[in-house]
């Protein structure tokens, strides 16, 4: 059993300062603020926090980075080699970027592992491998398409996929030849200073990269900075609202990856013990603080249960710990705030008459850190708050139907439309049902989605995609240069 470290035991560069257009910049006049960890809620670290002073730094070296610098304007090749370098050095400090992810916002290390070491690499290096033969430019009977870099980008990332969000959203768009500003969660502050540290040792054409961990305030001034041409975020819907209206003003281009409430059917058919080896994690990984997690469960009434029992088994089976012990399956929710909106969802829960099965409660056996038990509820009706909002903690609800099609209807009842899995042993079927799915993404008799093709959501899980050849195309722009039959040479 390998017990929390006493204190942070990584160097963290750049505690002080702030990696503005790829140098590291103090403010002698900032404010510092405790990096508290989930698990023991006590301070790792003091940081400086970004301020309005250097969010502007950041975004006017950004801007005359794309209007006057090189990076626009090198070859697509000269980009690639640019950013792979930066991959090559977020690879070679994984092993502490994953240490410092579970210091300040929990997952355990071997979630760190899969979700970075698994998927952040392979979606970075995909990225590499195909910005060389996409289209940049076609000729189509005379006319020349060409594809052009949007301009400046703030990138909005989360504390629960800082690292892998690189490959998703930075990468991308600075192999589209934009000049990019990274805004970090303020829960990410160790995390994006070794980001930061990979940055700068890339040594991309001063002003293109700068990375803040930036809280609400400096957001929302960056968001509605006039020097600001797009906006790729990763978020809450409310967040994406507002984002909407801070960027409407000046019609700048957003992107917007948002809340799920995504559903996991079940049909009459399916064997069970092996629903559960995707379903189990699907619906309840790191803490369920993440966008596609299948938060309602939904089960034929014939065997509803079955089910029940079987998702119950399955949480109760989870050790709730130290992330850092690798006999840990769930650590604490990222930040106080997570637990408290929890706590509220389960209340409302009871009181709108479901059904607590298991969970529902801070561990007896662990006095101190944001933890919560995995939490499930029975007798749901799709109407229910806990049914229709997003609790991003570790909270289901398994809901009965009659039928194929009201099994369909309860999966588009809802105002997100991010993830799906249908579990059936009928693969015709299934890809019918996949057809009349809402939702950008689809998985059968699995859970979560590709991330290596295109992911994104419908309805009020956001607009855009990411990953694939369509994620680094989202960070362009079309131009049409036609030429005059008089001048074409002969």
């Amino acid at each position: 059993m390998t017990s929390h470290p006493e204190a942070l035991d990584i160097d963290v560069p750049g505690l002080d300062s702030q990696l503005i257009g790829g140098k590291w910049a103090r403010n002698a006049s900032a404010e510092f603020v405790d990096i508290l960890s989930p698990t023991t809620e006590e301070a790792v670290a003091r940081v400086a926090l970004p301020s309005i002073r250097d969010a502007d730094m950041a975004v006017a070296a950004a801007r005359d980075a794309f209007d006057n610098g090189p990076w626009p304007r090198l070859s697509i090749e000269q980009r690639v080699d640019a950013c792979a370098r930066l991959c090559d050095r977020l690879e070679q400090r994984l092993d502490v970027l994953n240490r410092a992810w579970t210091f300040e916002s929990g997952p355990t290390q071997a979630h760190g592992e899969m979700i970075n070491n698994g998927a952040g690499v392979a979606v970075w290096r995909q990225a590499l491998a195909m910005a060389p033969h996409l289209p940049w430019e076609e000729n189509r009977a005379g006319t020349w398409i060409w594809r052009e870099p949007i301009g400046t980008v703030l990138g909005v990332l989360t504390f629960n996929g800082p690292i892998v969000l690189m490959g998703m959203k930075i990468i991308p768009a600075l192999l589209a030849g934009c000049t990019v500003i990274i805004k970090h969660a303020p829960e990410s502050a160790l995390t994006s200073r070794l980001i930061a540290e990979a940055v700068r040792e890339a040594e991309f054409p001063p002003g293109v990269v700068s990375v803040l961990a930036a809280d609400t305030a400096v957001t929302q001034h960056l968001v509605g900075h006039d020097g600001i041409d797009m906006v790729a975020l990763t978020g809450g819907t409310a967040i994406g609202v507002d984002v909407v209206k801070r960027t409407a003003d000046r019609l700048a281009r957003t992107a917007l990856e948002l809340g799920g409430k995504s559903p996991a059917i079940i049909t009459d058919d399916v064997d069970l013990d092996e629903v559960m080896q995707t379903l189990g994690v699907g619906s309840s990984g790191f803490m369920g603080q993440v966008c596609v997690n299948l938060s309602r469960v939904l089960a034929p009434r014939s065997r509803y249960d079955e089910v029940v029992d079987a998702l119950a088994a399955h949480y109760q089976s989870l050790n709730v710990g130290d992330p850092f012990d690798p006999n840990t399956d769930q650590g604490p929710l990222a930040v106080l705030r997570a637990r408290d909106r929890v706590e509220k969802f389960v209340t409302q829960a009871q009181q709108e008459g479901a059904r607590l099965v298991t969970g529902g409660q801070r561990p007896a056996h662990l006095n101190r850190g944001w933890f919560f038990q995995p939490t499930l509820f029975a007798d749901v009706d799709n109407g229910m708050t806990l049914a229709q909002e997003e609790v991003f903690g570790p909270v289901t609800a398994v809901i009965p139907y009659d039928g194929v099609d009201e099994a369909i209807r309860i999966a588009n009842d809802s105002r997100f439309g991010l993830a799906c899995s249908i579990y059936t042993a009928d693969e015709r079927r299934a890809l019918g049902m996949a057809r009349q799915i809402r939702a950008g993404g689809v998985a059968i008799n699995c859970a979560g989605v590709s991330l290596t093709n295109p992911f994104g959501g419908y309805k009020q899980s956001g607009w855009g995609r990411e990953c694939g050849p369509e994620g680094i195309l989202e960070f362009t722009q079309i131009k049409q240069v036609m030429i005059g039959a008089s001048y074409l040479d002969s």
